[in-house]
């Protein structure tokens, strides 16, 4: 394992040399950045509670659905209603069991290789390995263990010890990609473009979103130009129905790009909130697949230039690193604006986000741990750090 006696080298390389200056100066730096970050995010915190307890709001532009996405707000505009204690606790423990195939495959990895004894270049090869195994990826595996060998080299190191700072460091890692979705209220509709190879999920996701943002008394409409597969087609008007949403469907095999243009054009005439438009599972490397994909896009914009405002990428969990072609040949094609990813619950793979934000830094808009409506949740750092290292809150 060539790839394996290279990083070995570097860590070791690292460790000789004790970190180098500039090493630790380039730490300590993002450090003192992330630092900064936090303090400004609880400085708008606090001035947006204030603004509430003062009553001194406007009508908000931008607003959260059913708690989904959470709204980055600017102090004039109406704080955020923060989520009910019980129900964040419910999804906490949801989220918490949907991983425990990944958890147990790290936590239980970690009490095996730290047995109440010094850190040192054995225990940190069988962790580096231990991580990349749990398809967090070469890269971040490598600085995972680095960073812990910088702090803890030499020293004695319990498994509960590693865990916590595991937690941390994955959270920080996290912590960028953690953006909300946020829908641009000026636009009528707001269309939403939805892609991704078969069985990621993208029919369910569509109907989840629908029924949560038809509960906040929004306007849906959904366009199913997945023409290939009646099945999904029927799967996807029951979802229509169940969210009150208006539902437009083709002849089966007819031009999906027509039936999107007049799916958007039906949705400008009725006023419609927020237009889903679903699309045929791409397999990302059918080059005819991914063109029809692009003409999508370029016919809509006939009636939008700016549309899709939002290009979700749905991704399976069970896939693993076959996660990260996915996205970089959707990437070009499709101009992939966040990504949700699916079926957390379903493989010992969690640690594919670490993966896919440490190549791609596109926003993670949402997870999903279950087929209910509400088992499709924000994107937090903290949550699932917490939930993949299996500790507390």
């Amino acid at each position: 394992m060539g790839w394996l006696t290279r990083i070995k080298d570097s860590l070791l390389s690292k460790i000789r040399k004790k970190i180098p200056k500039k090493d630790l100066e380039s730490v300590e730096k993002k450090r003192e950045e992330k630092k900064i970050l936090k303090e400004k995010k609880q400085i708008v915190k606090k001035e947006e509670n204030e603004v509430k307890k003062e009553n001194l709001v406007t009508k908000p532009e931008k607003k959260t659905f059913f708690g989904l996405f959470k709204k980055k707000q600017k102090v004039e505009k109406l704080p955020t209603v923060e989520k009910d204690p019980t129900e964040k606790k419910n999804w906490f423990q949801k989220l918490k069991t949907g991983l425990f195939k990944s958890s147990e495959k790290i936590t239980e990895g970690v009490k095996k290789i730290f047995v109440n004894k010094k850190l040192d270049i054995e225990t940190l090869n069988n962790l580096e390995e231990l991580l990349i195994m749990a398809d967090l990826g070469p890269a971040t595996a490598e600085k995972l263990t680095a960073e812990l060998a910088n702090e803890k080299f030499d020293k004695n190191i319990k498994p509960d010890e590693v865990k916590a700072f595991l937690a941390k460091k994955i959270e920080e890692s996290l912590e960028e990609v953690a953006i909300p979705l946020i829908l641009d209220n000026s636009y009528k509709p707001v269309v939403v473009l939805i892609v991704g190879v078969n069985g990621t999920g993208k029919t369910t996701t569509i109907g989840k979103l629908a029924k949560q943002y038809s509960n906040e008394g929004k306007k849906i409409m959904i366009a199913a130009c997945d023409t290939f597969r009646a099945a999904a087609v029927e799967q996807l008007q029951i979802w229509a129905e169940r969210s009150n949403a208006e539902f437009i469907k083709g002849n089966e095999g007819c031009d999906a790009a027509g039936l999107a243009y007049e799916a958007l054009e039906k949705a400008k005439e009725k006023k419609i909130d927020v237009l889903f438009i679903d699309t045929a599972g791409r397999v990302q490397n059918r080059t005819e697949l991914m063109e029809e994909l692009a003409k999508i896009i370029r016919v809509i914009r006939k009636l939008d230039s700016n549309s899709p405002h939002h290009c979700l990428l749905t991704l399976d969990a069970t896939t693993g690193q076959n996660a990260l072609s996915q996205v970089e040949i959707f990437k070009e094609m499709a101009e992939i604006s966040g990504l949700i990813v699916t079926k957390l619950d379903g493989s010992a793979k969690g640690g594919i986000l670490l993966s896919l934000a440490e190549k791609f830094h596109l926003p993670v808009h949402a997870i999903g741990v279950g087929e209910k409506i509400e088992d499709l949740q924000s994107f937090e750092a903290q949550e699932f750090a917490n939930s993949l290292m299996g500790l507390e809150k």
